[in-house]
Formats: structure tokens, sequence, C-alpha cells
């Protein structure tokens, strides 16, 4: 047995700092993949001098960790990761570095100190906005209301390992329809709590389809408004980056 090989040269500085960020993810970006997000924001970090924490071993790696990121093609508001970094850093500076490093559709809203606890575990619901240009307010909140009225609306999807079904109604806790700027149009505004595996706005779609007929003339336009701790007695989503000290409700 040959021996085990080790990387050359000294370990790379251990990680003091642990950042948690959001970002939001607008216009044409809204179609970047999370890799390309990644090679972007690697990219962005050397540009703007974070004093990054690097994996060991052959190959290092930034330490960076993305948590429920929004499907491709969907706009968000409400995007997350975490970074670790060798010297401690003032969270608003490293925000203004990042958010002028980063290409135009990709905006940094805030940075802070990482809390105990895993980030994932905090990002418990979202809240969607759904558009549907040429669908009339009226004839959007008949589906809706027949859609809640379900006990269980079943929908499958294909996934790696192959096409998997699954219930997309018990996971929507909040739906909402209102008129959109310019009629025909309407609004449809809901919380749908993170489920395995998750429920997402068109697994919602491919749902309504199923209780009625409805189709509508165009794709509707997807944006995350927010993402965090569901508050079950307030039936609210609750910014993940705030303190324990400050989120207020149970949190599961």
């Amino acid at each position: 047995m040959s021996p085990q090989r080790t990387p050359d040269g000294p370990p790379p500085p251990p990680p003091v700092q642990k950042l948690r960020v959001q970002y939001a993810r607008r216009g044409r970006l809204r179609f970047s993949s999370t890799r390309d997000f990644a090679r972007a924001l690697e990219r962005a970090l050397r540009r703007s001098g974070v004093p990054m924490a690097f994996s060991a071993g052959f190959h290092p790696h930034p330490k960076i960790s993305y948590a429920n990121g929004a499907p491709t093609g969907m706009a968000s508001e409400a995007e997350y990761f975490e970074i670790s970094v060798t010297e401690h850093v003032d969270p608003e500076s490293v925000r203004v570095a990042l958010d002028e490093a980063l290409p135009e559709g990709i905006d940094v809203i805030q940075v802070v100190d990482a809390t105990p606890g895993a980030l994932a575990d905090r990002l418990q619901a979202s809240r969607w906005r759904m558009v549907f240009a040429g669908v009339e307010v009226e004839e959007l909140q008949r589906v809706i209301d027949a859609f809640l009225a379900q006990e269980r609306v079943e929908v499958s999807r294909m996934f790696k390992r192959g096409r998997k079904s699954f219930d997309a109604r018990e996971p929507v806790r909040e739906a909402r329809v209102e008129a959109g700027p310019q009629a025909p149009c309407a609004i449809l505004t809901m919380v749908v709590r993170h489920t395995t595996p998750a429920v997402r706005p068109d697994d919602v779609l491919t749902a309504l389809s199923l209780v009625t007929p409805f189709a509508p003339p165009r794709p509707p336009m997807v944006t995350r408004l927010e993402q965090g701790v569901w508050d079950e007695a307030d039936a609210t989503v609750i910014d993940p980056l705030m303190t324990d000290e400050d989120t207020v409700g149970p949190m599961g």
C-alpha cells in the first residue's frame, strides 16, 4: 500500500468569523443557475478582497455554503448563503464590496454575523408572488378557492432518481389573489412551507390545472418575496437573519 499523500506547504488559515448573506436575483439574472451564481460569487469575492477561508487538501475551495436556492427562471428577493473568513470584518463593508463586484441583477441586501445553528433550519417557508398576465381576478380566485377546498392534490415531477409523486396542497398555508397593475392581470401571493420534496410554484400551478381546467395564456412571472422562520401562530415568515432574541413565536 502506497503511503498517503499530504499537500505541500502550510495548512490554510483557519476561519475566525462566519457571515450570513441575503441577496436578490432580479431581471435576466433569474435565469442563472446555482452553478452560474457560484462562479460569479467566487470572482466577486476575489475582486472585493474578502479574506475568504479555504478548505485544506490538494484542491482547496472557498468555504461557502448555499441554502435553498430558488429554481432557475424564478426571481427572488430572499436568497441566502454563508461564507467563512480568516480575519474579522465589518459585515456592512462586505455587503457594499460584494454588491459592487457582483454583476447587475444580483444585489446583496444584507450581511450579518452568523448565529449558532444551521441556516437551513431557519428557512422553513417561502412567500411567493405569481403574476398572471391575461387572467381575470375573478377567474384566479375561483381556481384558488377550488384548490384550497381540497385536502390533497397529488402532482409529480422528475427528479435525479426518477419521477416522484407528492402532495402540493398541504404545504400551501396562505393564498391571496389581487388585481395586477394592468387588467386583465391577477396576482397570486402564497406562503408555502418547505417540505421534502420541496413544493415549488410550478408544482402549485400544476395542481391548479388538476383541480380545475385552468390554463393561463402565458406562464406567470414568479418571484420569491421572502423566506425564513415560519410562525404558525401569526401566519408570518420571519427574517432568518434576525437573532434568536429578535425572533418571536414558535419556529416549528
